[in-house]
């Protein structure tokens, strides 16, 4: 239990962004949690419902909590590093803010891993100088091999085939606007890619039903899509794989798109639009969902191509907090594996 002072909380103080020690801390317990402590983040994959639903909680509690003083101690004198291959906004904020809030320290590091030095050489002298490890890269298998290579904790902050940071934070906003998981439809319409693997995952594993709706030749990856129907079995939720938008859509809890071209796939972008032109969120399709359906999307949108500028900005839209929420599950996460 971590000792807190009974000092106002600088929460409850208008217009203050200080923290100071809140009276009554919903969040001292955190550092008594031990449970994924030392735990690599390689992908919704290797999470349990029980650790998903953790996380959430923690991030839920960090976001209401957010000028508690208290977690500073969650990272007091640790260092994060932050390897990118890819460019990022929300990443390389969210991640070093994140740090910076919990009393610890973010480096950047950027580059082509293994190009200069080995994957393995890479993670075993990070090892033994800080106490994390952060990697955004192209090829999945680079953070596996991190994880190989460090005995700290490891975590996936993109990769070609998951984005378990962004699907995280989309379960909480989805949380915060529906107030379960249970009987909520989320559809994807668009390209079966690390996003999408993540959301189906986390959907199959937290009894959310799923459908998701791609041209032929952009289906998700089928050793995923079975590994995800039988996570669904368990949980009573229902996968759907169809190339129908409108049935994906129809009775949707929330809508869910991404980019038609990933970084990566660059020369590919004339040959996907022609391909993916059909399956654009706009208010056409937008109209089979719910009345009160959210409308989702993990950023940076191209508008006019997989969303219209009417959509993403409109009433239904929690893009932005998605985004935010990236902040607080990020934090969720180095709270309980640093």
């Amino acid at each position: 239990m971590v000792a807190t002072q009974s000092v106002p909380n600088q929460q409850q103080v208008a217009g203050s962004q200080r923290m100071a020690y809140a009276e009554h801390s919903i969040i001292e317990d955190v550092l008594g949690e031990h449970s994924m402590r030392g735990k690599d983040i390689i992908g919704i994959m290797e999470l349990s419902t029980e650790e998903l639903l953790l996380i959430i909680d923690v991030a839920a509690r960090l976001k209401i909590s957010k000028f508690d003083q208290t977690q500073t101690l969650f990272a007091k004198g640790q260092t994060l590093a932050m390897l990118f291959e890819k460019p990022s906004l929300r990443t390389r904020v969210t991640f070093e803010a994140g740090m910076t809030q919990l009393g610890g320290h973010a480096i950047y590091l950027e580059g082509k891993l293994g190009e200069r030095e080995s994957v393995p050489d890479i993670g075993q002298n990070l090892d033994r100088w800080i106490d994390g490890i952060m990697a955004r890269t192209f090829d999945h298998r680079t953070v596996i091999d991190l994880a190989a290579s460090a005995g700290i904790p490891v975590i996936n902050g993109l990769s070609d085939q998951e984005h378990p940071c962004q699907a995280l934070a989309d379960f909480q906003t989805i949380l915060e606007k529906k107030g379960t998981f249970k009987g909520v439809k989320l559809a994807y319409v668009g390209d079966a890619n690390n996003v999408a693997n993540s959301l189906m995952l986390a959907a199959a594993k937290l009894g959310t039903d799923f459908a998701i709706a791609c041209p032929p030749n952009y289906q998700p990856n089928a050793t995923i899509w079975v590994k995800a129907l039988a996570f669904a079995s368990q949980s009573g939720a229902t996968l759907t794989l169809t190339h129908d938008p409108v049935e994906a859509v129809t009775g949707a809890d929330a809508v869910y798109t991404d980019v038609w071209t990933s970084m990566g796939q660059d020369g590919e972008e004339e040959k996907r639009a022609k391909a993916f032109a059909d399956y654009q969120l706009n208010d056409a399709l937008l109209a089979h969902a719910k009345s009160d359906a959210i409308v989702m999307h993990c950023l940076p949108a191209h508008r006019g191509q997989e969303i219209t500028s009417s959509v993403i900005d409109g009433p239904q839209s929690v893009v932005f907090d998605q985004a935010e929420n990236r902040l607080h599950a990020q934090k969720a996460i180095l709270s309980l594996v640093l």
